[in-house]
This record gives C-alpha cells, sequence and structure tokens, in this order.
C-alpha cells in the first residue's frame, strides 16, 4: 500500500511528457537547428529507438537526469502527437528472378562519387543516357519510404539493382528497372551513407555506415548481415560519408553530433576527434584509425561552471579519396569544436593508406571553432573567439591535369573552390570564389567533374526574420521566427581544373513566389558526358548542358507519388546526396528537409519517356 501511495505521488508530481519535450529537446527539435530532425521526424522512429537514444545514446546528456518515467513520458507525448503510419502496405516483392549481381556487363554506380578518385562523373558506357535525350527524361517508378519524412542517402546501382538506406535505419535492394523490392534490413538507425558493393571469392557485399557510428556488412544477394563494427566509440560519433573499398580494406570516415550535443550548457564539451578508420573487409576487424586531432584535455570551465575539453572537432562529413600513386588516402575536415582550434581543420588531410598516419595537412580556414551553442541562447560552451563554422562537406576530387601535373579540388562552405597539388605536399595550385559562404553557404556537399572542368553548385541559403506564425515560418534556437529567403542562394559554376577560371556561371531561375522556396543549391552536383545535374531546396532537379551552361531539363520533384510499394511518398527539397545515373536511368532522392526546406520521402527513378 505504501509503495502504491510513493508510486502514485511520483506519477503525480512528475512533468508531462509536452513540459519535459519543451525543457529538453524544442530548442533544437523546433529551433530548426541543423541534424536536429522536427518534432513530427521524431514520432515516426519506434518508442524503442527514442528510448535508446535518450537512456543511451546521442541524447543521453539531455536525458541524463530523467527517471524512467520521464523517459516514457516524452516518448509517449512524441508518438501521440504526430501523425500515424500505415502500419499495412501491399506486397512489393520482386517476383522475376534477380539478375547476376557479378554480371561485368550491367551499368554501375557504386557509393558516393562512383570511384576512388570520387569524381561522381558517368561515363557513357555505364551511363547509357545521351545528352540529346535528357530532356525526354519522365518518370518512371517512385518508391516510398514508409513513414519517413526524409529521404537522404544517395542510391548506389549495382547488377541491376538499387541499394539505398533511410533515416529510420532500413536498406533496402531495389529491382533497379522496376523499383519492386528485393530484400530489407533493419540497422535500427539511420543510414545515410551511399552503399559501396565489393566483390570477392565470398560473392558480392554491400558495406555501410549508420548514425551510431557502426559499420556494416551484407550479404548484396540476400541481405544477411555478414558484420557489424562500431568504429568510435564516442557517444558522438556518426557515419555520414559513404564506406571506400580497395584491395580488401574499407576506408571509413566519422564524423559527429557532437557540434549539436555542446548547444546543452550542462554538456562538458566536447572530446570528439574526427578520423578514418581502416577495416579488414572480409571481417570487420579495425585495422587502424588515423585522428585529426590529439586526445582532448581538460580546458577550464564555462561560465556554467562545467568542465571544458579540446581540442576537439574536425570531423569527416563526406567520402575520402583514395590516391594509388602516393599510397594516400586524403579528406577534408569540418570545424573545430573548442579552445584550442586545431590545424587539422577546415583542411585537406592526407592519411598513409598503410598505416593511418597523417602525411600532411593543409587548413583553408584559421581558428574556426564553433559549435551550435554559439546560435543559442545558452552560449556557455561556445568558445570565446567564434569561428565563421566554414567546414568542408565536399568530398576532394582528384583530377589529371597536362604534363604529369594533378589537383585535388575541393569546395568550402566559405563559398572558395580550393586545388591543391597532392604531390607536394598540399601546395596551394589556385582558389576561386563563387559564393558569399556561411554556416549554411557556400559549396555543401558536392562538384563534380569531367576530363576538363569542375561543376560546383551553390548553397548561400538565406534566412529571413518575419512576424510570429507568418506562413512557412520556424523558430530559431533564439526563439525568432525565421523562414527561407526566396532571394538569397544558388547558381551552378563551371571551373576549369587547370586554372579555376569561370567557364561558364548559370544563375538559379527564381523562386517564382512558391511559399517555403529557397533557390540554394545544396545538393551534391552529377555529371555524364555533355550535360551537368544540380538539384535545389525548391525540390527542383535540372539538367545543364556542360558546355555552356544553358538549362535543357527540369523537374519539380515536390508532389505526391503513386509509389511502386504503396507507401504515402511525396517529394520535397534536394539536399546532400545527389542523382546518379546508370543503365539509362537516373535516380534521386526528393526529401531533405533542414533549416525550414521541404519534408519528403520518396526515391525516383527517370527514364526517356519513361519507359
Amino acid at each position: 500500500m505504501a509503495i502504491g501511495l510513493r508510486l502514485a505521488a511520483a506519477q503525480e508530481t512528475s512533468p508531462s511528457g509536452e513540459a519535459l519535450y519543451q525543457a529538453r529537446c524544442a530548442l533544437c527539435h523546433d529551433g530548426g537547428v541543423a541534424r536536429a530532425p522536427d518534432k513530427n521526424a521524431l514520432g515516426q522512429l519506434s518508442p524503442e529507438r527514442i528510448g535508446f537514444a535518450l537512456s543511451y545514446g546521442l541524447m543521453n546528456q539531455q536525458a541524463r537526469d530523467l527517471s524512467q518515467r520521464d523517459i516514457a513520458a516524452l516518448v509517449r507525448h512524441l508518438k501521440r502527437t504526430s501523425p500515424p503510419v500505415a502500419a499495412v502496405l501491399p506486397d512489393s516483392s520482386c517476383h522475376d528472378p534477380a539478375l547476376d549481381l557479378k554480371d561485368p556487363s550491367l551499368p554501375r554506380w557504386n557509393g558516393w562519387g562512383v570511384d576512388i578518385r570520387q569524381h561522381r562523373y558517368q561515363p557513357a558506357d555505364q551511363a547509357k543516357l545521351a545528352a540529346d535525350d535528357v530532356p525526354r527524361l519522365k518518370l518512371k517508378w517512385a518508391f516510398g519510404f514508409p513513414g519517413e519524412v526524409k529521404a537522404y542517402a544517395q542510391p548506389t546501382v549495382w547488377g541491376g539493382q538499387v541499394f539505398v538506406g533511410s533515416p529510420v535505419g532500413r536498406v533496402y535492394a531495389l529491382d533497379a528497372g522496376t523499383g519492386c523490392q528485393r530484400w530489407v534490413f533493419d540497422a535500427g538507425f539511420g543510414v545515410r551513407t551511399a552503399v559501396t558493393i565489393g566483390e570477392d571469392a565470398r560473392g558480392t557485399t554491400a558495406y555501410f555506415g549508420d548514425q551510431r557510428g557502426i559499420a556494416y556488412a551484407l550479404d548484396a544477394e540476400t541481405g544477411k548481415l555478414m558484420w557489424k563494427q562500431r568504429v568510435d566509440d564516442h557517444q558522438g560519433a556518426i557515419i555520414t560519408g559513404a564506406p571506400i573499398l580497395a584491395d580488401g580494406v574499407l576506408y571509413v570516415p566519422v564524423s559527429s553530433a557532437e557540434e549539436v550535443l555542446a548547444i546543452d550548457p550542462r554538456y562538458s564539451c566536447c572530446t570528439f576527434r574526427g578520423l578514418l578508420a581502416a577495416l579488414d573487409a572480409r571481417t570487420g576487424e579495425v585495422k587502424w584509425r588515423g585522428y585529426v586531432s590529439p586526445p582532448a584535455q581538460a580546458q577550464g570551465t564555462s561560465s556554467m561552471g562545467v568542465q571544458l575539453f579540446g581540442p576537439s572537432g574536425g570531423a569527416i562529413w563526406s567520402a575520402p579519396t583514395i590516391d594509388v600513386k602516393t599510397n594516400a588516402i586524403y579528406a577534408t575536415t569540418g570545424d573545430s569544436y573548442s579552445n584550442p582550434a586545431q590545424d587539422t581543420s577546415d583542411a585537406f588531410v592526407a592519411f598513409d593508406l598503410a598505416s593511418g598516419k597523417l602525411k600532411w595537412t593543409r587548413q583553408m580556414t584559421e581558428s574556426d571553432a564553433y559549435n551550435v551553442a554559439c546560435t543559442s541562447q545558452y552560449p556557455s560552451n561556445c568558445p570565446d573567439k567564434k569561428g565563421p563554422d566554414y567546414d568542408f562537406g565536399s568530398s576532394a576530387i582528384l583530377v589529371d591535369l597536362t604534363d604529369g601535373k594533378r589537383a585535388l579540388i575541393a569546395g568550402q562552405k566559405s563559398g572558395m573552390v580550393h586545388a591543391l597539388d597532392p604531390d607536394h605536399d598540399g601546395a596551394v595550385l589556385w582558389q576561386r570564389r563563387v559564393g558569399q559562404g556561411s554556416t549554411l553557404g557556400g559549396v555543401q556537399w558536392g562538384m563534380a567533374a569531367d576530363d576538363s572542368n569542375i561543376y560546383v553548385a551553390v548553397s548561400d541559403v538565406g534566412l529571413q526574420r518575419v512576424p510570429p506564425g507568418a506562413p512557412g515560418a520556424q523558430k530559431s534556437v533564439y526563439g525568432i521566427d525565421m523562414k527561407l529567403d526566396p532571394a538569397k542562394g544558388g547558381g551552378l559554376y563551371a571551373l576549369s581544373q587547370a586554372t579555376g577560371e569561370i567557364v561558364w556561371h548559370t544563375p538559379h531561375p527564381g523562386c517564382n513566389d512558391r511559399p517555403g522556396c529557397s533557390p540554394a543549391q545544396s545538393a551534391a552536383v552529377t555529371a555524364i558526358p555533355g550535360v551537368v545535374f544540380s538539384g535545389g531546396l525548391d525540390g527542383h532537379l535540372r539538367a545543364y548542358a556542360a558546355k555552356t551552361g544553358e538549362i535543357i531539363w527540369d523537374v519539380d520533384t515536390v508532389q505526391d507519388y503513386t509509389a511502386i510499394n504503396g507507401a504515402p511518398a511525396h517529394g520535397g527539397s534536394l539536399d546532400g546526396p545527389g542523382p546518379v545515373v546508370a543503365g539509362g536511368i537516373l535516380y534521386v532522392n526528393s526529401g531533405y528537409p533542414n533549416y525550414g526546406s521541404m519534408p519528403g520521402n520518396v526515391l525516383l527513378a527517370f527514364s526517356v519517356d519513361g519507359k
């Protein structure tokens, strides 16, 4: 009886789920903080996944003094306030036998950039899509990710199948021609990386990483788990860049959400350090870890009396680049999270392929120590000399120039494109400004290269302050209503690989007063012979003539679709991954909401006349 009375009293005095959400979660998840899903997206997650994140995972700092009863109340609130997800969908399994995954005659787009040099250029024999046919592209099929509000993983095409991950952690193998489902694997946590395919004596293997910092290997024929390996033990570690495979070794880049965790003034910021990990592709055993910075040390206390640490940061957001000539692997890094700012942040870094030893580094922005606390009403974890947050999210592209010379080229959120000499410790060859740069600006997720040019899309997202409750408004971390600026951002450039000179520039054609529209072109760029593809936050995917920059095809993906699997499907903003082209079909995910851009949950396949 006494126990029951105490329990009842605890239930009466325990905060409601709504109160807990407002106190612990709303600042980020209702405030448009990057990489913090909104309340609706949270509610689509399973109760088990939300509870795990709060009790043991990425959000355990925010929930560290909550009881299990409090956590349960918060989970119930999120599930109750979110629209229900259809529990049963029609069977969309394939009934015809699959093609042979090992058949080398079947067109392929592997991983992030097609090749280990990350060109994002599909040659004619694999694209099987002529420039003259691009204006005739029409929808062939659509696949809806059930219960999702994002579609943020780039598809991979191999052996007549499409491999693609989803924000709730499901990895699908779909028939490349029809979109029917071959198999699905549930990793349990979001999969944002592209899938990398490898072949050896065992057969065909699919490799990817998840948002807990775990790398996976699946049998690509069946979806059966072969191994999984946590690549880094830091609670903020995540994998966003696609792993890359070479000579039986899987190289995995590791990024982090600690920059967001720092918004909590009680969080002891910051200890994560970016790294590349080399794993045995057969077993998942870690062969080496190459860190961007030394281990963090105590650096005094914050204004809240919380212990601070540093150096930290240098996340590797994008797929690395392999150079067989110099036995090196290159990556680009993010900013520092805390003092002291490290000279390997906002930099190109080169590691030895065999040992993981740092060979050289070339920093492009100095003293860039920044975290999300710097833009919040609780700035105690913000470094005293706040940096501009000029990360690299773009992979470095390795290209051959004339006279045996080479260049390593990447774009930065500063709005600069940099070309370095990989054969002389990253000496600067040229630099070209293409955007104004900002925390959301410059070059975001990737460029493409053909034989002579680099193709660069510009983000430069703009935010406007608007009256409370205005259409399209979102609360910022200061509680101010903001919305995307329909007149700021965007544009596509062609630059000479040799000199950085501008070959052509095509501005964004404009939003035409569409509500919630931004002209920013944040998604990665893709090229085939004669054509460059670039998607935007306005939901449009456009094709540009590679010689002139003329727009030759424009499709608005923001609409409802009848999906092959029967799931409710809607397109949204194009951000993060770019389109891929293989076997005459263009595949693109639509729906990447961030800072008020448009949600969506659909993978689209386009072919000539939709056939």
